[in-house]
């Protein structure tokens, strides 16, 4: 075993020995070969590199970010030099309290980043002048795609889209993407908008403010689109620069429904393109409709103010074959990030960047008078310059001077001013374009916005201005939740495993942090070596022959790989294959990914045993002869098991004339030991942010890579800005930068090279060796609902609560509450099956925690047993009570029918750090939260100071 290996695994040595006895077998390829299907198991050693020690490691991902040359980048097309405060760095993205923690569906413990993150709603909502805002989106072209969608549903009215030319060239692409599939005709206008208004019976309208050139509408020009749009019933959409938004009129004061963009430039490095959060923001009557997450203010069972996911239900449930949109799809994160931006600076501080971006901007145009000619007068922080036959030759003069410019033809340039640029950097780009040094003289103006400092009255963003109180507020936020760094998480189809710090450590090299997308390739040598490698990587270890990193998350890769299934068969004049066949077990994304594509969903049956009914799929399969196109599966099952017809269903569905999708998010439990491009399957989209090692970052970062056999090579996605990102025979983008979030592709780079082969295999062999440790443990104690041969199950388990339920009211919900107590992150509930819990362990867990884990669960059915046998009240004890908050346990009066103690601290849990091996008490922020309440009563930024007091 390699150095890391020994340091990833949890359970090695005599550890693994015991529990190996447990499960009845002498070894892991003595387990696996049992578990897997003999069909599939792969048994020959993955064709990698020798797998690389830390430090080792650590050098080659330094030096892949050395062989990138930033430069300081004034580029723009949606992404701008910023400067991330240490503070927030360190504290937040650096910080594994905030990288290691799930999706908040747990909200009494996870009232930190619910809080980061209703700020974030609350300084977009102020920034853009609209109502509502949502949690995040992957980035400004997909949420202009987003928001396309959500007007389409609200106006219901054609199936024209008209798109202001001055649109970000990669957000245009990504909305034609969308467009494909879903019969919207995108109508792209070079001239009057008003005009095309009235020409065209458009269900809704995209401006971009600034737009592309950098140039700016009057407030009355807008206002007066926006009343046209209103009189023709179309929706108008704002695509907006946040920063801007500090000096500009805000899209809700001139008309906006919706707007949408990035806040990137709120401290979140280039990265290359991502991960970076996108906003959504919209007026009132539309909130219903927000595609994503949308956190809102509830109460909780002792009537105290708390946050939650609201409209909850959408997330977790989504309505398959009726669904509108993908919507698990977030860079959380990277939303608290650009909150903490917000709340460091507050709005005097934003508004003072603000002010001196512009102003650079404007001593640059002033200085470049008579050396080109500007194509508006009025602008933020983008300047377009003609200079007939010299373009290239600034462009190149500037990239000496050390500043990257952006080449549009052989007769302009951009030039696009960040929070980080420095004189030095003014006088270069001035100095490219034969111009002197800028001075005090400054030319253009904002179009006649004015826009006061009356945003972000809040207090969080009046009152954390010092590092001091950043740094209290940043550890308080954190210590309200409950993270990795704190104990096992764990949920099934979730792979919560350790993110290594070496992996992460690389991400903030300027190298691969500062980076431009659309930089030049010879500035990028290390980002596309590194890519290269990876995506070989990744095609090995699952049998593909192409991999794409484009999608930037789990959602998109499996919209990238339908539209290429899709454009298979189009290529293939079988224009008619467009249904999708879908296992009732499925994750609900599937659905939602396929309706986006294009497709009509046909649900296929479960059979008794978890697996997929083949005598239904047979039927189906039937039924739909000449218009099956795919099927999507999730391998080992949805359920947990590897079941042993995946040749049979891949062979039936592939002599009908379909495709073979399978999902990706179970691979944890395939790698080194089985490859679905081996085993029968055309496309699958891979979790990085699971299987790999990206942390989830709280619901993001993600990155969704989409990997293919050779047929469907030419559908990959591609990108309009740089030819290498994908085939010239593709659909187009789905993200937009050439390979997504490729910031923290050096997390999964690393990962892979320090496991190597072997080390990849022992991993996955360990995360089915502790799901099926942890199934053994508790079937003396819940059923456990599903297992494939030999009673063994894959790399997760489902515990079956209905029974206990049945027997004493106790609930699956008073189960995940009352772990809290035990300090566990709950399993995932109800899903795939009502009433349950879906646990997996991952290789990372040692055997003390799962035995810690096995040992609450165990507890807690004897804690239900005592509420059957009347020892504790239905409506009064630890389960029903739970989760015990400080408040709670240390109230004057207890009137409970069992002890403080065990509320406090069950499990003989210690209170602090009294010694070797003691478990320090995680105390929840929150008493349960009424989520129905939440949802009546939508609340979604920060509610008045006062009502916190009331």
């Amino acid at each position: 075993m390699g150095s890391f290996t020994l340091r990833h695994i949890g359970a090695v040595g005599g550890d693994r020995e015991a529990l190996l006895r447990a499960v009845g077998y002498d070894s892991l390829d003595a387990l696996s070969a049992a578990a897997v299907p003999a069909g599939i198991l792969q048994r020959a050693a993955l064709d990698l590199p020798p797998a690389l020690d830390e430090a080792a490691a650590a050098a080659e991902l330094a030096a892949f970010a050395a062989a990138n040359n930033p430069r300081r980048a004034m580029i723009g097309l949606g992404y701008h030099g910023t400067i991330t405060p240490a503070v927030i760095r360190r504290n937040v993205l650096e910080n594994p309290a905030w990288y290691t923690a799930y999706t908040p569906y747990q909200p009494e413990i996870s009232q930190g980043r619910l809080e980061a993150l209703l700020n974030f709603q609350t300084m977009v909502s102020d920034l853009t002048g609209l109502p509502t805002a949502g949690a995040s989106l992957l980035d400004e072209g997909t949420a202009v795609a987003e928001a396309m969608a959500l007007a389409r549903r609200v106006t219901r009215k054609g199936s024209v889209f008209l798109v202001d030319a001055q649109v970000l060239p990669q957000t245009l692409a990504v909305v034609r993407t969308r467009a494909l599939a879903t019969g919207v005709d995108v109508v792209v206008v070079d001239g009057d908008l008003v005009e095309a208004l009235q020409t065209h019976e458009a269900f809704a309208i995209v401006v971009q403010v600034p737009g592309v050139d950098g140039g700016l509408r009057t407030p009355d020009e807008l206002r007066a689109l926006a009343a046209t749009a209103h009189d023709n019933n179309a929706t108008v959409i704002a695509a907006a620069d946040l920063l801007a938004l500090t000096l500009l009129t805000a899209p809700g004061e001139w008309g906006a429904d919706v707007a949408v963009g990035s806040t990137q430039r709120f401290g979140v490095p280039l990265f290359y393109g991502g991960p970076h959060a996108a906003y959504i923001a919209v007026r009132d009557g539309m909130e219903r409709q927000l595609p994503g997450r949308l956190v809102g203010l509830s109460v909780d069972a002792d009537g105290t103010p708390a946050l939650r996911l609201a409209l909850q239900t959408r997330e977790q449930h989504i309505r398959r074959d009726r669904a509108t949109s993908n919507i698990c799809t977030a860079q959380v994160l990277l939303a608290v990030v650009a909150s903490m931006y917000a709340v460091y600076h507050g709005p005097q501080g934003l508004r003072a960047i603000a002010d001196g971006v512009h102003d650079k901007a404007r001593r640059l145009a002033a200085a470049l008078e008579g050396h080109g000619e500007l194509t508006s007068g009025s602008f933020f922080d983008t300047l377009t310059v003609r200079v007939p036959g010299r373009a290239t030759d600034v462009v190149d003069a500037a990239a000496a001077g050390g500043v990257q410019l952006r080449l549009v033809d052989d007769d302009t340039v951009g030039v696009s001013v960040g929070e980080d640029a420095t004189e030095t950097d003014l006088a270069a780009v001035a100095e490219a374009f034969g111009a002197a040094p800028p001075t005090d003289a400054g030319a253009g103006d904002l179009a006649g916005h004015v826009r006061e400092v009356d945003y972000l009255t809040h207090p969080v963003f009046n009152s954390r201005h010092s590092e001091t109180e950043m740094l209290r507020y940043l550890r308080g936020l954190a210590d309200r939740d409950f993270a990795l760094d704190r104990g096992m998480i764990p949920l099934g189809s979730c792979t919560m495993k350790l993110n290594p710090t070496t992996s992460m450590e690389a991400i903030s090299l300027p190298g691969f942090a500062n980076l431009h997308p659309f930089a030049p390739a010879a500035d990028a040598q290390g980002y596309l070596a590194m890519i290269t490698r990876l995506c070989d990587a990744l095609a090995e270890i699952t049998g593909y022959d192409r991999v794409s990193v484009q999608p930037n998350a789990g959602s998109q890769g499996e919209f990238a790989g339908l539209m290429a299934i899709r454009s298979y068969h189009l290529a293939n004049g079988d224009e008619q294959r467009t249904v999708c066949l879908i296992p009732a077990s499925a994750h609900g994304t599937n659905a939602a990914s396929a309706v986006m594509a294009g497709m009509k969903v046909v649900v296929v049956k479960t059979a008794d045993d978890g697996s997929v009914d083949l005598a239904d799929l047979r039927a189906k399969i039937a039924a739909n002869a000449d218009t099956l196109a795919a099927i999507m599966v999730t391998y080992p099952s949805t359920h947990g098991v590897y079941e042993d017809t995946i040749t049979d269903l891949c062979a039936l569905v592939h002599d009908a004339g379909g495709q073979v999708y399978v999902d990706g998010a179970n691979l944890n439990a395939l790698l080194g030991l089985a490859r679905p491009g081996r085993f029968g399957a055309d496309v699958s989209h891979l979790n990085l942010h699971k299987t790999f090692a990206i942390p989830h970052g709280g619901g993001g970062p993600g990155v969704g890579p989409v990997a293919v056999r050779e047929h469907l090579a030419p559908y990959l996605p591609s990108h309009p800005l740089l030819a290498e990102a994908g085939p010239a025979t593709s659909y187009g983008p789905v993200s937009a930068a050439p390979f997504g979030s490729a910031g923290v592709l050096p997390i999964s780079y690393a990962f892979i090279a320090m496991l190597g082969a072997d080390g990849l295999r022992e991993s996955g062999q360990a995360a089915v060796l502790a799901a099926n440790y942890v199934a053994r443990r508790l079937a003396e104690h819940y059923p456990i609902l599903y297992t494939g041969a030999n009673g063994l199950v894959a790399h997760e388990c489902i515990v079956d609560l209905r029974p206990l339920t049945k027997a004493t009211g106790v609930t699956v919900d008073d189960v995940a509450k009352r772990l809290i107590d035990y300090g566990f992150h709950a399993p995932t509930m109800s899903f795939p099956v009502s009433g349950t819990l879906m646990i997996e362990p991952t290789e990372s867990e040692s055997k003390a925690e799962l035995d810690r884990f096995c040992d609450a669960m165990i507890a807690i059915r004897a804690e239900a047993d005592a509420v059957a046998s009347g020892e504790w009240p239905a409506d009064d004890n630890p389960l029903h009570n739970a989760p015990h908050t400080p408040a709670r346990v240390l109230a004057d009066e207890w009137a409970h029918p069992y002890p403080r103690s065990l509320a406090a601290r069950p499990g003989g849990q210690r209170l602090g750090s009294l010694g070797t091996g003691a478990t320090d008490k995680y105390w929840p922020a929150s008493a349960r939260i009424d989520g129905v309440f939440g949802d009546r009563n939508l609340v979604c930024s920060c509610p008045p100071v006062e009502s916190y007091a009331d």
